[in-house]
């Protein structure tokens, strides 16, 4: 009868053991989600051009050079922000051309944008005119893009509007 119960409670104790560690494996694995602070824009080419525009705000302390230091065409990735995307873009179709623009009124801004297969980065800083950043871009790829809007110095909030023009 002793040994039954021993052989019980290794087998209870076991069975805990395992699922415990199961549960630690499955919830320490990072989850990649498209989420973001002010939502997500679906665009799909058009004869007539597409333009949309979203608003947010800049802030955070977070490097964007630490998710990229140069982007495809090695321009400098600069600014902070938060580490979470400020926006969303899902590009149903390829765009041969797209031009995204920060009007905060004049403030120093950056854009970091990343996708869609999260390798494909593109920066933006100064548009020349103005302190606001603006990618002015060709050959975009459907998918889903990762769009930080950041603020050239660390903690700093302005408020801005996003153009994205075809």
């Amino acid at each position: 009868m002793k040994s039954f119960r021993s052989q019980i409670l290794f087998f209870t104790t076991f069975l805990t053991s395992v699922t415990l560690s199961v549960f630690t494996l499955i919830s320490s694995v990072p989850v990649r989600a498209n989420t973001s602070f002010f939502g997500k824009i679906s665009l799909s080419p058009s004869s007539e051009g597409v333009r949309k525009s979203v608003t947010g705000y800049t802030g955070g302390s977070y490097s964007l050079s630490a998710i990229s230091n140069r982007d495809r065409r090695n321009n400098l990735c600069i600014g902070f922000a938060d580490p979470k995307p400020d926006h969303i873009v899902v590009l149903e179709k390829d765009f041969p051309k797209l031009n995204l623009k920060v009007n905060s009124r004049g403030y120093d801004t950056t854009l970091l944008i990343v996708g869609p297969d999260d390798k494909t980065v593109r920066c933006g800083d100064d548009t020349g005119e103005s302190k606001d950043a603006s990618i002015n871009g060709s050959d975009w790829k459907a998918g889903t893009y990762k769009v930080w809007v950041g603020s050239f110095k660390a903690g700093v909030r302005r408020n801005y509007k996003l153009s994205l023009q075809q």
